[in-house]
């Protein structure tokens, strides 16, 4: 047989092989020991520790004003100059030429006719906040919620911003929503209930559907979980009759070992960590989520506060009535959305913008009251508003059929409970109401701002993804508007 010759040029002994590698094979061992060890230096990037990704109630970064939140959004942009941000000046001058500079969403049917208010605001409560005829409700609770008049997004377009509001970058997709990173952050205080749920209008998803509520780069544990807007609220609650009992849990038990078991062989694993902890959690709804949805067990008191015992106000009323029942049981975070957006009055505002307020007045503010009343505000915030406002100018003519166009340079919302200062304004816009001009705010200082009422530094809630580590504002310029919380 034939063998090589070792000592011919560009070939090695294997003497020659180790003695030249030694530092290589070296390595591969070393590395190989310290992982096994444990004492393996993590890359530069990644977290020392594995994120959590269950819904275990975890503690703040510091002391909290609140521990929940309600968000009742407004899409397509409540108009704030006919609602909450009372402009004399438009009023004076309507229908005379606007001689500022205007971006149009619809060219076809812009218009520089200056459009007063056909509605008239008056003062109320203590602080003498002037509010719309058409929020009589909202204007029983003036000394209970701040109101923000100079909200900026400095987008016009619904979706834009949209995600700037809900995800901390405007337009972008794939991103958490702001319920994602509160219950990323804190966890449940309720183990029998989701975390975070959304309240779905019968009259379909609202505008960007699922992106509204959805985890994006984080695992699917984090996402809003939707219950449909008629009863049955949540399908296949109840297990097939012959399955019930001791069977079921049998069949449980079997489930939960043989998915530990899987989990054991496969540590760190967040997407089966998440999927598990979705089983475990759908189980335990069987009851609580029952319980928790049933309003019968309300007095008829608080029916009628609500609205229930009016055909108009009965569906939002129901699902406010629920949201407050959510977070009394230890859900974190609650959002309820609208179908479409229906505060988008493009055209005939005059009946539009009434027939909007009256669904939805009501039940806004006796959610307020409720909470209020339970001793659950001060530690439970309250959001309401929408992503953007509307042009002080008309869109189309200035008849019954008029309306007005997307503005996302100034507009209003406002807060409740949580730490938010009650009974005061803050912000302005100028004096037709188009952009915001004293104390501007963003949706990223909106979101430090929420975060820090909930015990969390925006800057310092992180998740490791693509590399990097995230921040609900992506690192944008975002600050905690002090003025309007207390310390």
């Amino acid at each position: 047989m034939n063998h090589p010759d070792l000592s011919c040029d560009g070939c090695h002994s294997r003497r020659q092989f180790l003695a030249t590698n030694a530092f290589g094979i070296g390595s591969f061992a070393l590395a190989s020991l310290l992982k096994e060890e444990g004492l393996l230096a993590a890359p530069p990037g990644k977290p020392k520790d594995l994120q959590s990704n269950d819904l275990k109630w975890r503690q703040p970064q510091f002391a909290p004003r609140a521990n929940a939140m309600i968000s009742m959004f407004m899409h397509g942009g409540p108009s704030h100059m006919d609602l909450l941000d009372p402009k004399p000046e438009l009023t004076k001058h309507h229908g005379q030429d606007y001689n500022g500079e205007v971006v149009f969403s619809f060219v076809n049917r812009a218009s520089k006719k200056l459009f007063g208010s056909p509605w008239k605001f008056s003062a109320h409560g203590e602080c003498g906040t002037e509010v719309s005829e058409l929020l009589p409700h909202t204007a029983g609770i003036v000394d209970d919620i701040c109101v923000i008049r100079s909200m900026h997004t400095g987008h016009n377009g619904h979706e834009v911003s949209i995600r700037y509001f809900h995800s901390g970058i405007p337009a972008v997709t794939g991103r958490p929503t702001l319920g994602s990173w509160i219950v990323y952050g804190l966890g449940s205080e309720n183990q029998n209930l989701p975390a975070y749920l959304v309240l779905a209008d019968p009259g379909g998803h609202p505008v960007d559907g699922t992106v509204n509520w959805s985890s994006g780069f984080m695992p699917p544990l984090f996402q809003g979980t939707v219950l449909r807007a008629e009863e049955p609220r949540i399908f296949n609650l109840d297990a097939p009759p012959h399955l019930r009992g001791p069977l079921q849990k049998q069949n449980l038990d079997l489930l939960a070992r043989l998915n530990q078991r899987h989990l054991d062989r496969h540590p760190g694993e967040s997407d089966l960590e998440a999927r598990i902890a979705s089983y475990e959690l759908a189980a335990a709804m069987q009851s609580s989520a029952k319980e928790a949805l049933d309003i019968s067990q309300e007095p008829e008191h608080i029916h009628k506060l609500y609205g229930l015992d009016q055909p108009h106000s009965r569906e939002y009323g129901t699902r406010c009535l629920i949201a407050r029942r959510l977070v009394e049981r230890g859900v974190r975070f609650v959002q309820l959305f609208l179908g479409g957006q229906p505060w988008d009055n493009h055209t005939g505002i005059r009946t539009g913008l009434p027939d909007i307020c009256k669904k939805t007045d009501q039940p806004a503010a006796a959610l307020v009251t409720d909470l209020k009343q339970r001793g659950m505000l001060d530690s439970t915030i309250v959001h309401w508003g929408g992503e953007i406002g509307r042009l002080p100018v008309s869109e189309g003519d200035l008849t019954e059929n008029g309306g007005r166009d997307h503005n996302g340079q100034g507009f209003s919302i406002w807060m409740a409970g949580g730490g938010f200062k009650p009974g005061m304004t803050y912000g302005e816009t100028d004096e037709v109401g188009h952009r915001a001009a004293v104390n501007v705010v963003t949706p990223n200082d909106f979101q430090a701002t929420i975060l820090r009422q909930l015990g969390i530094d925006h800057s310092k809630l992180l998740y490791q993804f693509n590399g990097r580590e995230q921040q609900i504002t992506d690192g944008r310029t975002a600050r905690v508007v002090s003025e309007i919380v207390n310390s």
